[in-house]
């Protein structure tokens, strides 16, 4: 709906569509330039050797040329066309995607992170507040659908467990800005921009036209392709994969957060299945599609929104002088939970009795 995407067998031409839709405009000549130029720029982060620079489209006598001679009426990013049976999508449902493959993958995606612009600017869009904010603004945008496109109740679960998760780990949102892992990510990580080539890993199509989508807690831009994994019927591979990366990375606390992002995640999904059907003049394959990706998402969400507010108890224990204590610690500190320690709580008990 942003973009004309050309398929020439070796090339690939993109071509973008001089629309307003309040997060984006590329209504001038200057701005589709501009983003054209910024898509390039960006996306080379994960993939330098497909985008291939921004061509101009010239208009001459009896038609348009691509790089030619005349009056430039708009531009088009140029880039190298890679093989559709070799994105992500396509190879876990051919079983074409092992440990090495999976690994391989994490390994990329951690140095690109590590490597990926922080700063004021990009801590700002991870913090609590824009993250809640963010997240109402998908529950307000559904409201109308709920109970008319989809069940009410289970959305309702999925917005109280939401709002639960925030009010109660402010102390988590807070140590991922001061530990840096707010980044200026990728914002579309999907199974199909995922390619496993042989010459190696590419990533495309990252968000070049909003920096505020694109800005975010690594967990959340992690969660994009964790949840499209898991929606796709492919949840063990997925968990295999975060478990690589929190190897490769050392984020540990990527656990405590995924499940919360993951329903974010769907619940955007939901909301964008919700307005497509509100459009006039939706044929009905697409409505039908809509509606089932509807109920597939809000399954989702709810299956997420169940799993991180649930109540769960993780005890620690063995022989005096084994770690107990030190285990006990990092747990806590990880998953942004409380510690009790069975020493402390003798001691309470016993100066009360």
């Amino acid at each position: 709906h942003i973009s004309w995407v050309f398929l020439t067998g070796s090339l690939v031409y993109k071509v973008k569509k001089p629309v307003d839709l309040g997060f984006l405009d590329f209504t001038t000549l200057e701005r589709r330039e501009r983003f054209c130029r910024q898509e390039v720029a960006l996306n080379r982060r994960l993939a330098r050797d497909v985008y291939l620079g921004v061509v101009p489209i010239t208009r001459q006598a009896g038609g348009y040329a691509l790089e030619g001679e005349g009056q430039t009426v708009d531009y088009a990013v140029k880039m190298r066309q890679l093989p559709s049976a070799e994105t992500l999508k396509r190879r876990l449902p051919d079983q074409r995607f092992d440990t090495a493959d999976l690994d391989r993958l994490a390994l990329a995606l951690a140095r690109f992170y590590e490597a990926a612009a922080m700063g004021a600017d990009v801590n700002a869009i991870g913090a609590l507040q824009t993250v809640a904010r963010n997240c109402e603004q998908n529950f307000e945008q559904t409201s109308e659908a709920a109970g008319v496109r989809f069940e009410r109740r289970t959305w309702e679960v999925v917005a109280a467990a939401t709002r639960g998760y925030l009010e109660n780990h402010q102390a988590l949102f807070d140590k991922r800005v001061a530990d840096g892992r707010i980044r200026d990510g990728h914002g579309d990580l999907r199974t199909d921009h995922v390619y496993l080539t042989a010459d190696g890993i590419r990533i495309v199509d990252c968000i070049e036209f909003n920096d505020r989508f694109r800005y975010g807690d690594v967990a959340c831009d992690l969660a994009f392709l964790a949840m499209e994994m898991d929606e796709e019927g492919f949840s063990s591979q997925a968990a295999a994969l975060m478990d690589a990366f929190v190897r490769h990375s050392g984020d540990l606390q990527l656990y405590a957060l995924l499940d919360f992002y993951k329903c974010y995640r769907a619940m955007v999904r939901l909301k964008v299945n919700c307005l497509r059907l509100a459009q006039k003049h939706v044929e009905v394959p697409e409505r039908e599609t809509a509606t089932a990706a509807i109920e597939r998402f809000l399954a989702l969400a709810y299956r997420y929104a169940v799993r991180f507010s649930r109540p769960v108890l993780w005890v620690v224990w063995g022989q005096v002088a084994t770690g107990k204590s030190t285990v006990g610690r990092a747990l806590g500190e990880t998953l942004d939970i409380a510690v009790l320690r069975s020493d402390v709580v003798r001691k309470q008990l016993f100066e009360r009795a």
